[in-house]
């Protein structure tokens, strides 16, 4: 029997990123060939039997991407972006969070089931300029690629634009045992793609670029690398791919069509390896795939392509043959039984530019929107209610927990969709059922993760109670504590002080 391989993006066309009003296509570079960025490994200040301790850092610098001139970047123990954390399923985590950065940030887990709203990292735990704070949490989770990225509303999508997001690698005993890629930075790698827009004397501008449905820029950035190329020493490369743009879209295709197998998405391994010739990433999605490159010889290339637009160029060398294959079956996932004492929770997601809303309502910092319990598998019907000639696609994520998709419309997820994810994006006109269930219990956001959708309000909170403390507070920030802290920070009065999603709730005559 032939194995299937799906050949087509499955989103919905017409709501592509290519037919916005604002849209950027792509450019392929024309600066010299650069070697593919491979983020080192933090090393734990400790590592116990039970425990891992890390030193995290938010700092400013200055990276060689362009010919000339530096450009002033932000990143997570580095200059740009950062360098890869790894966890271990069942350890204790200690995290030493610093900021030396001019302005206030958080560390957010993405994809972490964790506690919130502190551990999460969200709007709610501020690290302040010359600050830190230190947390611990227990990862009770799958191997999975995750990400860490500021989260500081509503300046989460200008911080992220500055660098910072980098990639946290989650290990467990099961995927030890699968016969996949992962000798780090040979063949078992991290794509983080992004997408920059260059001013004057190779720097960004983030308010230049502002675009209330994302900013998006002309050059492709992989990794904190323009223009790169990987050597490829093994016939078998894994590649954990993260979409870290703050609007954009990546579909993506090999020269050749080659063909690739995806074993992973967001927080986990698939239940089965689904192969593809093309496949389309949304914003924050994670996608592990293998690419086998078996029919070529050393000094050939292979084309990594987002529609049209070069990529990442790999540069074939010699390597041993490998004739290792890929159960049909890779892992079983967690599904639980939904509580039939729980009614349908909907989320609408509607709106573009400066009027999205989430449940008709803009994001409220101190505002529980919803409560739900501990342990308890509840369906949620998520709406994406932009029409299909003029909406967009726009991609829904949870914090604190991982769900799982049931339906689109009524009919199957797309092939990729069936195991454990936290972002899943919605077409115009579509809802999307999902069972959810949390292990920890907190205060938790839910939004689009186009960025500056999140920034402008389309998000809510949730509280999930945990029935032996069902009583719990949680001590939830202020959006005038955080303004009046950005606006000292940069030296500016409070009424003068520009970020880019409060004109999001100022055209809309609502405050945070």
């Amino acid at each position: 029997m032939t194995e299937k391989v799906y050949n087509n993006y499955f989103f919905d066309e017409p709501a592509f990123n290519t037919h916005d009003g604002g849209y950027i296509p792509l450019e392929e570079p024309t600066t010299p060939p650069m070697p593919l960025n491979i983020p080192s490994i933090l090393q734990p200040d400790q590592e116990t039997a039970t425990d891992m301790y890390y030193t995290v850092t938010a700092q400013s610098g200055e990276t060689q991407l362009l010919p000339g001139a530096k450009t002033k970047t932000w990143g997570y123990n580095a200059s740009l972006l950062g360098q890869t954390i790894i966890f271990k399923n069942g350890k204790t985590i200690h995290l030493h969070l610093e900021n030396k950065l001019p302005e206030l940030t958080t560390f957010h887990w993405h994809g972490l089931d964790i506690p919130g709203p502190i551990e999460d990292g969200g709007c709610h735990a501020p690290v302040y300029p010359d600050s830190s704070r230190d947390v611990s949490f227990k990862i009770n989770q799958p191997a999975a690629t995750c990400w860490l990225h500021a989260h500081p509303c509503p300046s989460t999508a200008s911080q992220v634009w500055h660098g910072l997001a980098t990639a946290v690698v989650i290990k467990d005993d099961v995927e030890e045992q699968l016969p996949f890629p992962r000798n780090y930075g040979v063949d078992d790698i991290p794509l983080i793609l992004q997408d920059r827009r260059f001013h004057d004397n190779n720097q960004w501008d983030y308010r230049a670029d502002y675009d209330p449905d994302g900013v998006q820029g002309p050059t492709p950035m992989i990794n904190g690398t323009i223009n790169p190329y990987f050597d490829v020493t093994t016939q078998r490369l894994r590649l954990r791919i993260l979409d870290g743009s703050n609007r954009r879209e990546w579909r993506l295709h090999f020269s050749d069509n080659l063909e690739f197998t995806q074993i992973a998405s967001d927080n986990g391994i698939l239940p089965e390896p689904v192969k593809f010739t093309h496949l389309m990433t949304t914003c924050a999605e994670r996608h592990e795939v293998i690419v086998d490159f078996a029919d070529y010889k050393p000094g050939d290339e292979v084309i990594l392509y987002s529609d049209e637009t070069p990529i990442v160029h790999f540069r074939i060398h010699q390597f041993a043959s490998d004739d290792t294959s890929l159960p049909d079956h890779l892992v079983d996932i967690p599904d639980p039984e939904v509580d039939q004492n729980l009614p349908v929770k909907h989320v609408v997601m509607s709106g573009m530019d400066e009027e999205v809303l989430l449940d008709d309502k803009k994001f409220d910092m101190q505002r529980i929107d919803y409560k739900m319990p501990l342990g308890k598998c509840q369906l949620w019907d998520i709406t994406n209610t932009n029409d299909m000639d003029s909406g967009m696609i726009h991609p829904y994520h949870m914090h604190g927990t991982s769900f799982r998709i049931i339906s689109r419309n009524g009919h199957a997820p797309y092939p990729n969709e069936y195991g454990l994810k936290d972002v899943v994006s919605v077409n115009p006109g579509e809802h999307v059922v999902l069972k959810v269930w949390y292990d920890v219990a907190g205060v938790f956001m839910y939004h689009c993760h186009i960025i500056e959708h999140e920034d402008g309000g389309m998000m809510a909170q949730l509280q999930v109670i945990d029935p032996k403390n069902p009583n719990a507070k949680y001590e939830l920030m202020d959006h005038h504590t955080l303004m009046t802290a950005f606006a000292k920070e940069r030296g500016v009065n409070i009424d003068d002080l520009w970020l880019g999603g409060m004109e999001s709730y100022n055209k809309m005559g609502m405050h945070m």
